[in-house]
């Protein structure tokens, strides 16, 4: 099938290249020509394992194109709108500005019986508004709302192979002619096995932001448990492990640290409690800002338990963060609580030196004023005290021993919980972890 993909930022960029690999031949749009000119060499303008691999690959076959010609969508079947909802400036909701203008520009290039698919997280009612659009425009068009699942750091196999498709269409209707056409587009991985979903426009855009709202809280409410850990001297790690064998709860996202960051979770909760707001049911979701008060003290909390590994003060402390992104295997620094511990630490009058192996560039791109170093083993080098708030894999494997010859003091913050506190003990250091005794 020929496909357009409107936007190519992280989630553009993704599905252009996996719909070429499933044999598509798709045409990449985006206002941004330095975006454009980099993906069209190959060049992934943010990192994401396999994507830049997989680009070479669907690029040599020529099925896959880049531009910033909107025309370029023109004799294509299916168009996808994968452009950002980030949040408004100083307000709660998203700003909807980039999928209106992307809709907005698609229209006039509209053929008869094409199919608009929205991939972007926005707020419910936002498809039944632009499919009015693409009606007026084009009547035999059909606007379908495909909300994407994407695991920074995973979402080429997330992309290729997902755990479950949902389609959104104006009537809810397994018979609606666009659920055949989006079969088509992802014939492998239906053939595959993967489960798909029918559902009208609203429900398909409340799944995304209510599968990130349900993520968040698990993480915020292991999160509570640590604060009552530490005041009770348990382990939440431990606790994590038996609640966690109840399958009902299940393990995963039971993780106490220092919060979620990112593009997505907390933008889209606070968007969801603001659009709640708008339809009159804001009561219904008044615990996510709990859920968000908890993520952003997590923060606060690091801050003074290094003042605390420190000996009571930050003045003049060389403290060392390993880590910027706000996950491993990615460059990401949105909203990243390692940052911003980061900054704190350097207004409380430490001295802040930040690593990682891939965000460096776009660290010092929003916190300009904190010191940066690319080299591990340069950046702890006289440390009074090593943060480790970003869990890439470098880091979880540093042995202590080699480690304490470089740093000035023999002390670490765990903000992961991931580093085994025996051993880092035994090795001479004075350890602190989050919720743990």
């Amino acid at each position: 099938m020929r496909i357009s993909v409107i936007g190519c930022g992280y989630l553009g960029a993704v599905h252009a290249a996996c719909m070429a690999q499933l044999g598509h031949d798709v045409v990449g749009i985006d206002v941004d020509q330095r975006k454009i000119d980099a993906l069209s060499v190959a060049k992934a303008p943010f990192y994401e394992p396999g994507l830049e691999a997989l680009l070479e690959e669907v690029q040599a076959t020529g099925r896959l194109s880049f531009t910033t010609d909107m025309s370029a969508a023109a004799g294509s079947t299916v168009h996808f709108i994968c452009v950002g909802t980030p949040q408004k400036k100083g307000e709660n909701g998203a700003d909807m500005t980039y999928v209106d203008a992307a809709a907005t520009a698609l229209l006039e290039h509209l053929s008869p019986g094409d199919l608009v698919v929205g991939k972007s997280t926005v707020p419910v009612g936002t498809a039944s508004r632009l499919s009015d659009l693409v009606q007026k425009q084009e009547p035999s068009a059909h606007l379908v709302w495909n909300p994407e699942f994407l695991r920074e750091g995973h979402a080429v196999s997330d992309t290729l192979s997902p755990d479950r498709f949902v389609y959104g269409v104006a009537d809810g209707s397994e018979d609606h002619r666009a659920v055949a056409v989006l079969d088509e587009v992802y014939s492998v991985p239906l053939s595959t096995g993967t489960p798909r979903l029918v559902t009208d426009h609203p429900t398909a855009e409340l799944v995304k932001t209510a599968a990130n709202s349900f993520l968040a809280t698990k993480i915020s409410f292991i999160n509570a448990m640590a604060e009552l850990c530490e005041a009770a001297g348990a382990d939440v790690t431990r606790l994590a492990d038996a609640i966690g064998m109840d399958d009902r709860i299940g393990r995963k996202f039971l993780n106490a640290g220092i919060g979620f960051g990112g593009g997505c979770l907390p933008k889209d909760i606070r968007a969801f409690m603001a659009r709640a707001g708008e339809l009159g049911a804001d009561q219904a979701l008044t615990f996510l800002r709990e859920v968000d008060a908890i993520n952003m003290r997590r923060r606060t909390r690091v801050v003074e338990l290094t003042r605390e590994l420190c000996g009571g003060t930050l003045l003049g402390k060389r403290i060392t963060v390993l880590g910027a992104a706000f996950k491993p295997e990615s460059d990401d620094v949105r909203d990243s609580p390692a940052l911003s511990i980061a900054a704190q630490l350097q207004l409380q009058g430490a001295v802040v030196t930040v690593t990682d192996p891939k965000a460096l560039g776009n660290a010092s791109k929003r916190f300009p004023e904190l010191q940066y170093e690319a080299e591990t083993n340069r950046s702890v080098d006289n440390a009074d005290a090593l943060l480790l708030l970003t869990e890439w894999e470098e880091y979880r494997s540093l042995d202590p021993y080699e480690l304490g010859g470089r740093v000035s003091s023999l002390r670490i913050l765990d903000g992961r919980n991931v580093l085994d506190a025996e051993k880092w003990r035994a090795a001479g250091w004075t350890f602190r972890g989050l919720g743990r005794p």
